[in-house]
């Protein structure tokens, strides 16, 4: 009987991007190239990240929230977070990275997280605003990668957004009961929007010209939309939501362009973005720390683990 030679690279290669034009899922045991297996570990690790990082500033008010209701609605919102970063960190394990490097290229500086995680939350105004604008930008820039190219991420993202979505949900509620309040409780909404606006449209990265990355992920359809693309779509949502809450958005030149069909808005100040992507925001070191704190502190809990599954093994 004669042998049947294995698939030479051409062939593997070959194979991939028929998938990719038949907008066909890429899944584990497929051969993928050496650059789009970095671009998802980086992708997913980077996603990942966030959702961790971005536990610490709500966290940071699960003490202090108002009322018994507000406590519970916020835990269960930070513990979201936490299983989003789980089902990323299995989805980048599928293209083999490891979760522990991953972990520590994080506390190291080796790789990023959303940006928008560097700002401190200096009200409980900002946990609302959090749910309404850094969510929602979120969901406008992660429904599109439901449809990713890379199975497991995909999927990965059909919970996540949902989950996304009703957190937005609580936060623009939680604004609409301040702004029902006091006067100091919408000054305190106003205050925090302020803050939060401009941060929020940083979150979709560079603009077009300057992201290195986009073109690639674009033609393997790992993303489906640009930088921009998304960015505009976002500010497009915001405004009438704003205008149904009672806030004023920072922009003096955002208006509504009947030419464009689309919001124009300000220039958005691109050197802060590069200066917090560099370590130097409000909260970068005081973000890594209390993670690498946490990280050295559950040490034992890991080492129990690993211990108890040993033991069991050898039953």
């Amino acid at each position: 009987m004669t042998a049947v030679a294995p698939p030479s690279e051409k062939d593997l290669e070959a194979h991939f991007e028929r998938t990719i034009e038949r907008d066909q899922r890429v899944e584990p045991r497929d051969w993928v190239p050496d650059g789009y297996r970095k671009t998802m570990i980086r992708q997913i690790a980077q996603h990942a990240h966030s959702e961790i990082i971005g536990m610490q500033p709500e966290g940071n008010w699960i003490t202090r929230a108002p009322s018994l209701r507000r406590k519970a609605i916020l835990l269960a919102k930070v513990q979201d977070e936490a299983g989003h970063g789980l089902y990323l960190y299995s989805a980048a394990a599928t293209l083999g990275a490891d979760r522990a490097d991953l972990t520590d290229k994080l506390i190291t500086g080796r790789q990023k997280y959303s940006s928008i995680f560097n700002y401190p939350t200096l009200s409980f105004a900002d946990v609302g605003v959090i749910g309404w604008l850094v969510d929602g930008a979120a969901i406008c820039n992660q429904v599109p990668l439901c449809r990713s190219s890379y199975g497991p991420y995909a999927r990965s993202m059909i919970r996540i957004c949902k989950e996304e979505s009703f957190h937005q949900r609580q936060g623009f509620e939680l604004l609409m009961t301040m702004m029902r309040g006091t006067g100091g409780q919408r000054e305190m909404v106003q205050e925090a929007v302020d803050r939060w606006w401009w941060p929020s449209l940083m979150m979709f990265g560079p603009p077009d010209a300057d992201s290195p990355n986009t073109a690639q992920s674009m033609a393997w359809k790992v993303k489906r939309h640009t930088n921009d693309e998304l960015r505009q779509r976002f500010v497009d949502m915001s405004v009438p939501q704003a205008a149904a809450l009672g806030v004023t958005l920072p922009d003096p030149e955002l208006r509504w362009n009947p030419d464009r069909g689309h919001h124009d808005f300000g220039a958005i100040d691109w050197a802060e973005f590069k200066e917090i992507l560099k370590g130097n925001g409000p909260c970068n070191a005081q973000r890594i720390e209390h993670r690498r704190r946490a990280h050295d502190d559950g040490a034992w809990v890991r080492e129990a683990a690993a211990a108890h599954a040993s033991k069991k093994g050898e039953k």
